[in-house]
């Protein structure tokens, strides 16, 4: 059960128009990749296997630990749907399957320079912002574990 937390106003808030992909954690990739692909009318969309390093570029609940995932990214006009499959590691993805079962592990918002603020908000509201925090080239993102009170974990992150 999530901690009781007091109730304040943000000074740094996510912007509603910013909602720019939500994730579904999945047992079997390629089907579900294949099978967004016939619901959309669109050709199958890349399958990729990536491994996080873990350090100072990806840490899930405050370590670094590295894992590996099977990810697919479909396109829907601005948007972009996210399939993670875990295969290997200790993950997010892996703990939202193994306490939940399959669906949707997070939506991400983009909130640019705000990014820093946002997060740190959280984080003295309370809110775990450890879950995982991960660098790619360009960009970054940030889980924020909010599934005891949101029914999903949020990602923040500055750019896409």
């Amino acid at each position: 059960m999530a901690p009781e937390r007091q109730r304040s106003v943000m000074k740094n808030t996510l912007k509603q128009n910013k909602l720019v992909n939500m994730c579904f954690v999945v047992p079997d990739i390629e089907k579900a990749a294949a099978t967004w692909a016939e619901l959309l009318g669109i050709e199958k969309p890349e399958i990729r296997q990536i491994r996080l390093e873990g350090g100072e570029n990806y840490t899930y609940r405050g370590k670094p630990v590295s894992c590996d995932l099977k990810v697919c990214n479909i396109p829907i006009n601005d948007f972009i749907l996210e399939l993670h499959q875990p295969v290997g590691g200790d993950s997010t993805f892996r703990e939202f399957a193994e306490k939940h079962g399959y669906g949707l592990h997070h939506m991400s918002f983009e909130v640019g320079d705000q990014r820093d603020a946002i997060i740190e908000e959280m984080k003295e509201a309370g809110y775990d912002t450890t879950r995982t925090v991960g660098f790619y080239p360009g960009s970054s993102w940030t889980v924020v574990d909010l599934e005891e009170i949101l029914g999903v974990n949020l990602s923040i992150k500055p750019v896409r």
